[in-house]
């Protein structure tokens, strides 16, 4: 298992000229939409089940200093997809781990106000089209593309 203090998570891209790495991200929160729904008769309930697609959502934080929110903003009015890489600290290096979210699209930003104390942030929000997730037996899911 990966030891958190030795984790972080990165957005990464394509430019045409080879990968991009944004980081840091100081929150993010994945939301898994995995919709079925029950199929009841006269007689009996649940009888049968039909999936929905699945949906993928997200809503991430950055402080708005330096380049990392000026990244994702352009991102986001390209409308260029991007994945969220989760990567481990191995001696002085940091080595991909694993795709957490794939092919991801901004659809809204939403940055704060400037204050005299602290760091102003902007929340991105977006939707991905896949994302995989392995449990500590090494089992492994994976969702959409």
């Amino acid at each position: 298992m990966a030891d958190w203090k030795d984790t972080r998570l990165v957005v990464t891209y394509n430019d045409g000229t080879g990968d991009v790495e944004v980081s840091p991200i100081e929150t993010i929160a994945p939301s898994f939409a995995l919709n079925a729904e029950a199929i009841h008769s006269i007689e009996k309930t649940h009888c049968g089940v039909v999936y929905t697609p699945q949906a993928i959502t997200f809503s991430m934080t950055v402080k708005a200093i330096g380049d990392v929110a000026a990244k994702l903003t352009v991102l986001a009015l390209n409308g260029m997809p991007f994945d969220v890489v989760l990567k481990e600290k191995v001696g002085d290096d940091w080595s991909f781990a694993n795709v957490v979210m794939s092919d991801c699209i901004i659809t809204s930003c939403v940055p704060t106000t400037a204050t005299p104390s602290g760091a102003p942030t902007a929340t991105f929000s977006g939707f991905s089209m896949g994302a995989s997730a392995q449990a500590n037996d090494q089992t492994q899911a994976r969702v959409g593309a």
